[in-house]
């Protein structure tokens, strides 16, 4: 038996989604359809405006000797000495010999605990225990870094609740707080306290796109739990990994300024300088803001080559990364 197909005809009119039909729509119809859209990013538009792009104009006191008393337009221009400054300072590789080792380990140890996290919350068949379990690990995500560096201070302090056992056992208490040596395990803990169970909610909905059909045909086949979550959820999760991961590298260089500033004093410059507190420190409190925007440019532009670069493997990779080729 022999099955003709009838040949598709277009619509009349041609395909509506196709580039030529699309450009009939003129400008005034666009707006009159998208209106109500544009009206509803006007106050996000004029925000990012106002405190993100117009500041940047800024930067330009970091090739002048800026002095608030002179203001921007009165100050010397000086040409790349600020950054001649900024390379040779010792104190400036110490910051970022800091910050990558920080970004590092978190890297390690913190990045793939949401993701943890959600494959163990998956599996769960309760949605009641499965909406407690998250109630309570991303209700700490809303506290903030004072909060947070207050409770473990209670908990691991010199007088917290953990030397207090200890002393009334006989044993002697442990520096946690201001031990410089395990300051980058601390950053770590209250990091992954605080944020990794708002970064699960991110592979959760991911995982949500999966269709249950497959893990049914999947243990119909005989395959393992541990298969289908090689096979099937893993897959499901790679391109939001990727995303994240690039998101990531492209902060590394911003290692949580407001959780670091808040025990910088504890454990000493030399465990707790990183690039943030750098400019901070040399902009802001000691008043050579040139020096700083200096110190803040080098570091934004190589957050974005890591965003390129780790964008550009993501491609060979075949993933979409942040942006399209």
């Amino acid at each position: 038996m022999t099955i003709t197909q009838t040949p598709r005809h277009p619509p009349v009119g041609g395909d509506p989604r196709s580039p030529a039909v699309l450009r009939k729509v003129s400008l005034r119809t666009r707006l009159r359809r998208d209106g109500p859209l544009l009206v509803m990013a006007v106050p996000i538009v004029v925000l990012l405006l106002v405190f993100a792009y117009v500041p940047m104009l800024g930067n330009v006191i970091a090739w002048k000797d800026y002095s608030p008393y002179t203001g921007i337009l009165d100050s010397p221009w000086v040409g790349w000495r600020n950054f001649e400054r900024v390379v040779a300072d010792e104190a400036f590789w110490s910051a970022v010999a800091n910050t990558l080792a920080i970004t590092a380990f978190q890297l390690v140890f913190y990045f793939p605990v949401p993701i943890v996290l959600a494959l163990v919350l998956n599996t769960l068949l309760s949605a009641r225990i499965k909406m407690t379990i998250q109630a309570i690990t991303y209700l700490p995500h809303f506290f903030s870094w004072v909060i947070v560096v207050a409770i473990f201070q209670q908990i691991f302090g010199g007088a917290g609740l953990l030397n207090e056992f200890l002393t009334s056992r006989g044993y002697e208490p442990l520096e946690i707080m201001t031990n410089p040596d395990v300051f980058i395990l601390l950053l770590t803990a209250q990091s992954v306290w605080r944020d990794a169970g708002w970064g699960m909610i991110v592979f959760l909905a991911a995982l949500s796109t999966v269709q249950t059909e497959q893990y049914e045909a999947a243990a119909v086949d005989g395959a393992s739990a541990l298969r289908r979550m090689w096979h099937i959820t893993l897959p499901a999760l790679k391109p939001v990994i990727i995303l994240l991961l690039i998101l990531r590298l492209g902060d590394s260089l911003s290692v949580g300024f407001e959780q670091l500033i808040l025990q910088r004093e504890a454990v000493g410059a030399q465990a707790a300088e990183v690039l943030d507190t750098f400019v901070y420190y040399t902009g802001v409190i000691y008043g050579d803001w040139s020096y700083g925007a200096a110190a803040g440019l080098i570091k934004g532009v190589v957050s974005m080559l890591l965003v390129v670069g780790a964008n550009k493997v993501a491609h060979v990779f075949g993933e979409a990364g942040v942006y399209q080729r």
